[in-house]
């Protein structure tokens, strides 16, 4: 039986655990030299999952993810000690969704899409850089958001140039 003392400090650690699980995407942010990237990677076999439940399916899946994305980014930011942790990279897996919403079932889409958004994460031309210029949870998620929108602008110009 568990005293008083230890029953209330026990949800509060369950959710720290669970803010950082999702908010480091089951701890792929933690990885070594290039964060973003692995948890970009990481987010292929859900993107993969979601890419087969159709249009509608994948919308709603995807408003899940964005959903606890944004309300984990913010407090994993207090628990980590910094603004935009590099560990935090559920806003990847958000990003990367946008960037492959929609494209063929291929590897060499999914590859392009990958690499124009990392490209674009990195690199935040405007107004992805504007975008991340605060220090709540909505301005780290909303930069990825958005270099998704741009990549995924991107694969459209290309597939539409490739005649498919």
């Amino acid at each position: 039986m568990l005293r008083e003392d230890q029953a209330s400090a026990d949800p509060s650690r369950f959710t720290t655990r669970l803010t950082l699980a999702l908010a480091t995407w089951g701890g792929a942010g933690y990885l070594p030299a290039a964060p973003g990237t692995w948890g970009t990677a990481a987010a292929l076999p859900l993107w993969w999952l979601l890419a087969h439940l159709g249009s509608l399916g994948y919308a709603l899946a995807f408003a899940v993810v964005l959903a606890v994305s944004l309300r984990v980014a913010g407090p994993a930011q207090t628990l980590l000690g910094r603004t935009d942790h590099p560990a935090i990279v559920i806003d990847e897996v958000v990003g990367l969704l946008v960037a492959l919403a929609g494209v063929p079932l291929h590897w060499t889409w999914v590859l392009l899409g990958f690499l124009t958004f990392r490209a674009l994460d990195i690199l935040k031309p405007w107004p992805i850089r504007w975008l991340s210029r605060g220090h709540g949870g909505l301005e780290v998620v909303v930069d990825d958001v958005a270099a998704g929108v741009m990549a995924r602008l991107v694969l459209e110009v290309i597939m539409v140039g490739a005649g498919g």
